[in-house]
């Protein structure tokens, strides 16, 4: 029997256009925040990955709490478009913050404008804005399909925003007359243009009752009364959300790291030029494996195995990409770079769903509904990972002896960029390769359903 569907294709495009949203602060922030603050205001790089790392330290509190409050939320707008709606105004406010750091100020005060902006942003506004959009994937259909699909929306738009971003900002910021002004008047545009997409986002899908997403398997035995630290002990006793948490910090850490070409570029290549280029070899290869998602996970009749396979090819990618560098050929890095996002692309198109399938495990096994809270893995894994990402960033520009004032930079430095650029990322996509083997949730759902009928 075919699934009951719930949306049109505008309320799938509707609810991807929410990542354009989402890019307008996660993109650009991680893209160009440590250049910023280490060519623009001065601060140094270590200093900055130390506030960095300290701020994720309210993260893994606020990352369950917003997504236990989505759960518990009843409103006419349902439980998590309110928390998508105003979670952005913040966002976006602070987001401009980030890139106001005021010139004349002390550089202590430098320092504490950019943490405190910086621990608001990621800490509480993005926690509950992200949380509630990534958890609307289990809220607005049961269709799987049409969870992969909105998926695969939802990456196509965030892609395409960071290829957008990645590829004009610079020229963007020089074309406003650079420096600390340039950064500031391209950080408020960014926020406004993300403030608008992110309200049209949330006004164009509608969440279902309480009644209907439960009707198919009874409200029987459900308890969703649960204080905070139920249901962290909910999450983690969820093996498979500990797997996507893993790769979901992973991957943020990878993105990280390949931004890092930006250096790389600058004082390896001199030509950071070649950074927007990189940057459609990254995007355009895992748009195109986006667009097919749906039809790969049909034809394979599940993502396991695409999920599997995709990275295998991602990680052969990155040591491509690895061994072109070492032999000087841009053209095979640019090359391998594409085979490696092309391979990683499915597991982007349908992660929304596995996690749906994660959360109806926790509902199989404990006889509980967590679907806000369940999504907090990927709040808990962009900020965690991302805020990770950057503060080793800027630990081991610190170490290498990076100076930004210094247009030939020593070889230690340029080793470290070899590191974190080339070998970094091809040991995190072979971590998520083997993670990816044991994601076998959709499997241990059916065989939970299969012993429940048979009982």
């Amino acid at each position: 029997m075919e699934e009951k569907k719930y949306l049109k294709w505008y309320n799938k495009v509707g609810y991807g256009s929410g990542d354009i949203a989402g890019n307008m602060v996660y993109a650009f922030l991680t893209s160009f925040v440590m250049i910023y603050l280490t060519n623009t205001v001065g601060l140094n790089a270590g200093i900055v990955g130390t506030l960095i790392a300290v701020s994720k330290l309210f993260d893994g509190i606020t990352d369950v709490f917003f997504g236990s409050m989505i759960d518990k939320t009843k409103s006419k707008m349902g439980k998590a478009r309110p928390w998508m709606l105003y979670g952005y105004i913040g966002c976006a406010v602070t987001l401009a913050a980030i890139f106001a750091i005021p010139e004349d100020a002390g550089e202590f005060a430098q320092y504490a404008w950019f943490f405190i902006a910086y621990t608001l942003l990621n800490a509480v506004f993005y926690t509950a804005n992200n949380i509630a959009y990534s958890a609307l994937t289990a809220l607005i259909t049961k269709n799987n399909k049409e969870r992969v699909e909105m998926g695969s929306y939802r990456f196509i738009f965030a892609f395409s925003t960071s290829l957008l971003i990645q590829s004009v900002t610079l020229a963007f910021v020089d074309s406003l007359g650079g420096g600390a002004a340039g950064w500031r008047t391209v950080a408020v545009i960014y926020a406004v243009i993300g403030l608008i997409v992110n309200t049209l986002s949330a006004m164009s899908v509608k969440e279902l009752s309480e009644e209907e997403l439960a009707e198919d398997i009874g409200k029987s035995g459900v308890d969703e009364k649960y204080t905070l630290i139920d249901a962290a002990k909910l999450l983690f006793s969820n093996k498979y959300y500990v797997m996507i948490c893993a790769t979901y910090i992973l991957q943020q850490i990878y993105i990280a790291m390949v931004n890092m070409g930006l250096y790389y570029m600058m004082y390896i290549l001199f030509n950071k030029e070649l950074y927007p280029v990189f940057s459609w070899a990254s995007n355009i290869p895992l748009i195109i494996a986006l667009l097919i998602t749906p039809s790969l996970v049909a034809k394979w009749k599940g993502m396991y195995k695409l999920n599997l396979t995709g990275y295998m090819i991602g990680t052969a990618g990155r040591m491509l990409v690895v061994a072109a560098a070492y032999l000087g050929s841009v053209e095979l890095m640019i090359a391998f770079t594409a085979l490696a996002s092309f391979g990683t692309g499915p597991w982007q198109g349908d992660m929304n769903a596995v996690i749906a399938e994660c959360s109806e495990y926790t509902y199989l096994t404990k006889k509980k509904r967590v679907d806000g809270t369940m999504y907090s893995c990927t709040s808990l894994g962009v900020k965690l990972g991302g805020g990770l990402g950057t503060a080793i960033s800027g630990w081991l520009l610190a170490l290498s002896g990076f100076n930004e004032k210094l247009t030939i930079q020593p070889d230690s430095c340029l080793q470290m960029l070899r590191i974190m650029f080339l070998w970094i990322p091809f040991v995190i996509t072979l971590i998520i390769t083997i993670i990816m083997s044991k994601m076998k949730v959709e499997k241990a759902n059916a065989e939970l359903k299969t012993q429940k009928s048979i009982i």
